[in-house]
């Protein structure tokens, strides 16, 4: 028998064996993550020279944020930006010995182990220090099975220890700052301050910092956005661990605790927030620069959109992307309302209506049906499955259970628009509203979109026959003139004339949108001097060659009429819009400068100063007297405005351009099915359709001082010369012998056009006013 000492001596060798083999597989296994078993660690090489993902910011000209590209929401800012109480809460929330150690707590990680490995709490996890949660910010954790967060922990540990060795604890800050991720996929401290409380990390208040800081312990659960009420209790505890601290003082805690998170939520997504469909043609802009050989980075490679946390600087100005884009809403909710009103159940929308029957065959789902052989039953059964789908509307999004027949029905009734004003003397793009709502709505009526423009036109009409030697002070007929030679087309006028005998000068005819004489001063001044001068002017698009283009028969794009309506106030020549002055990398090196980005053309004057001159005040008799007099009587402005409204046939089209000295901004409004437009001319026509959401705008833009150098901004008196050419009167009595033996002047033949597309205009030849 053994002794009662051998027996100790045995058990105390068992034990002995038993930690020295425990330290020994423990040993191995720690070697076995240290040299890369379980996945590689980044050296200390890698760590040194960190890049990580960074999100291309777009700014607006006063360089505030207005949108990102992104997979990973971050931007990258500097220790200096942290306000001393940002830090004292992360420090006194989430490692009060941050200072002292080396990146590792020793005693939380072996409570870690052993209560994962021996007792399997898998609630016993806590007590990581900054550092190690900035390893696994910066390279995320893997699964292992049940081994995962020991191996997870430790691989941590290492990266953690490099991480201290290499970088200052200020570095580590701004780092772990720079990453660390918050609601809604928002990461690092820049963008969660721009995206919950507009505002830069400097600024953040001591509420908003802990606020944030509350949210790195559950994303989801502390999102202010969505759970307000937890991230205040939240918010309230990071206060008081930073007031048990000494980091506040009681009065502070007091003053916070006693107040609600008040957050101004910002969308960056590409289908939210501000000016969503200008961030869409800033990307397409910027994928085509960055594209070009000469825009590489350090490393010889492409730049690339979503990760090198490029800066992109635009022309927009935030505050009146607010205003338009409020205008628009305001408008079009009043309008829509309006239109629908006016139909009743005679809609051209409703289903079995040949609007919305010939609406159906054009569905991308309706083609792919038919290409598959299937019947016209099978095609109608397949189009009438109900699913639940989010609806527009301009009270609150709904989502209910529609077919894709219920949704093209709801959907073809509303009304879209777009809006664009720019600076004439520069082409800069100060406000761009594409559409009603991008998430809904993201074909873009700026840029993309190319309507009939109606009466817009017809200024480019009257400064051709200006330049070509036609006095301001001619008069034409207002009767009607059958031409013979173009199939018998008869060109009518919106609405009747009392006295048919009146001669319009150009002003009258001009700011009353008189098609008649519209078409006549075409004819005097001949089709092709007309093309010619539209393109002068900065018209990019086919002009088909007939006379109906001086009723605005013509598709072009938003984006080209501001263009000709800038050579008004530009010294007569068109300004080419203008996106993007600037691109920088991360570093602030810049990229590419305006010069590059829009390179100076040589530009001829469209028309002459005289020409210039007596447009503008033709088109101020518009705003003044004309079509477009609403924006004085109704709405009482007294700013200097020159303009012209534009409707098409049918009222499928409301246009307005409205002219100031130091902004021109061009409005349209319509279906985006052109089969559908107003029922009747009082609500379509232009000066009811478009031209309010102009009068909302100026509204919001007269009431803010800040903008009183375009507000209050005056048009260049004229010279005496173009006074005297214009001082006539406005309309005169035809003479007798004219009466008697008519107007032969006006019933001058057009040259023959070839048959091919003939029809194509002449159906198009109501204009209203």
């Amino acid at each position: 028998m053994f002794s009662k000492n051998q027996k100790l001596k045995t058990w105390a060798k068992r034990i002995a064996y038993g930690f020295f083999i425990t330290f020994a597989v423990l040993l191995c296994f720690y070697g076995s993550i240290y040299f890369g078993f379980w996945g590689e660690i980044p050296s200390a090489k890698k760590l040194a020279n960190l890049k990580q993902s960074q999100a291309t910011q777009v700014l607006d000209t006063n360089n505030d944020l207005i949108g990102k590209f992104y997979i990973y929401d971050r931007q990258s800012i500097s220790y200096n930006d942290f306000p001393q109480h940002l830090i004292d809460a992360l420090i006194a929330t989430e490692d009060t010995r941050f200072y002292e150690h080396n990146g590792i707590d020793n005693t939380s990680l072996l409570r870690v182990f052993f209560k994962t490995i021996l007792l399997s709490d898998k609630s016993s996890g806590g007590g990581s220090t900054i550092t190690l949660q900035l390893a696994k910010n910066l390279y995320g954790r893997k699964d292992y099975g049940f081994l995962s967060i020991v191996v997870n922990k430790l691989r941590e540990s290492i990266v953690a220890r490099r991480i201290e060795d290499i970088y200052s604890k200020k570095e580590i800050l701004t780092l772990y700052f720079n990453t660390v991720p918050f609601p809604d996929n928002t990461y690092g401290i820049e963008s969660a301050s721009q995206k919950f409380f507009n505002t830069k990390t400097r600024l953040l208040n001591l509420s908003q910092a802990a606020t944030l800081v509350g949210t790195l312990k559950a994303n989801n659960g502390y999102n202010p956005r969505l759970y307000p009420e937890s991230s205040q209790q939240r918010r309230d505890l990071v206060i008081q661990l930073m007031k048990n601290q000494n980091l506040i003082t009681e009065q502070e805690a007091k003053a916070v605790i006693n107040k609600d998170i008040e957050l101004d939520y910002q969308y960056y997504a590409p289908n939210q927030g501000l000016a969503p469909y200008f961030r869409a043609e800033i990307k397409k802009q910027l994928d085509a620069i960055l594209q070009e050989k000469k825009y590489k980075n350090p490393d010889g490679e492409a730049y690339n959109i979503y990760h090198d946390g490029l800066k992109v600087y635009t022309t927009l100005d935030n505050n009146l992307q607010r205003y338009a884009e409020e205008a628009m809403q305001e408008h079009m909710a009043s309008l829509q309302r309006q239109f629908e009103k006016a139909y009743g159940q005679n809609a051209p929308w409703l289903k079995n209506k040949p609007a919305f029957l010939a609406a159906k065959k054009r569905l991308k789902t309706y083609r792919k049906l038919k290409q598959q052989n299937l019947s016209d039953k099978a095609i109608e059964d397949s189009l009438n499955k109900k699913h639940k789908t989010e609806l527009f509307s301009w009270d609150e999004p709904t989502v209910e259970n529609l077919s894709t027949l219920d949704s093209l029905e709801y959907y073809s009734k509303f009304l879209n628009a777009g809006m664009l004003s720019l600076e004439p003397t520069t082409g800069a793009i100060k406000a761009y509203v594409g559409g009603i709502d991008y998430r809904y709505f993201q074909y873009d009526h700026v840029s993309q979109s190319k309507r009939q423009v109606g009466s817009t036109f017809k200024p480019i009409v009257y400064t051709a026959a200006l330049e070509n030697g036609m006095e301001p002070c001619s008069y034409f007929s207002i009767k009607e003139v059958t031409y013979t030679d173009v199939n018998n087309w008869t060109p009518k006028n919106a609405s009747e004339v009392e006295n048919k005998d009146l001669n319009y000068s150009l002003a009258y005819a001009l700011s009353r949108s008189v098609n008649t004489i519209s078409v006549k001063v075409l004819q005097e001044t001949g089709i092709d001097k007309v093309m010619e001068q539209a393109h002068a002017m900065g018209i990019k698009s086919d002009i088909e060659k007939v006379p109906a283009i001086a009723l605005g028969t013509s598709n072009l794009s938003l984006m080209e009429l501001a263009t000709a309506y800038t050579t008004y106030v530009n010294q007569s020549k068109p300004s080419k819009p203008v996106f993007i002055t600037k691109i920088e990398d991360k570093n602030g090196h810049v990229i590419a400068t305006y010069e590059d980005l829009n390179p100076e053309t040589p530009k001829t004057e469209a028309f002459s100063e005289d020409t210039r001159q007596v447009m503008l005040e033709f088109l101020k008799e518009t705003v003044n007297n004309g079509t477009a007099s609403r924006l004085r009587s109704t709405y009482n402005f007294s700013n200097d405005i020159a303009g012209k409204t534009g409707t098409t046939q049918d009222n499928k089209d409301g246009w307005f351009v409205g002219i100031m000295p130091k902004l021109v901004t061009v409005v349209w409004v319509g279906n985006d099915n052109q089969q559908i437009g107003f029922s009747n001319t009082s609500i379509g026509q232009g000066a009811n359709s478009a031209l309010p959401m102009f009068a909302k705008f100026l509204q919001k833009l007269n009431s803010d001082p800040n903008y009183q150098n375009i507000s209050q901004a005056r048009f260049v008196k004229p010279s005496e010369k173009v006074l005297k050419a214009i001082d006539c009167e406005l309309t005169k009595e035809e003479s007798f012998f004219k009466q008697l033996f008519g107007n032969k002047k006006s019933e001058k033949p057009f040259k023959k056009k070839k048959k091919k597309g003939f029809f194509s205009w002449l159906k198009k030849d109501k204009d209203s006013i």
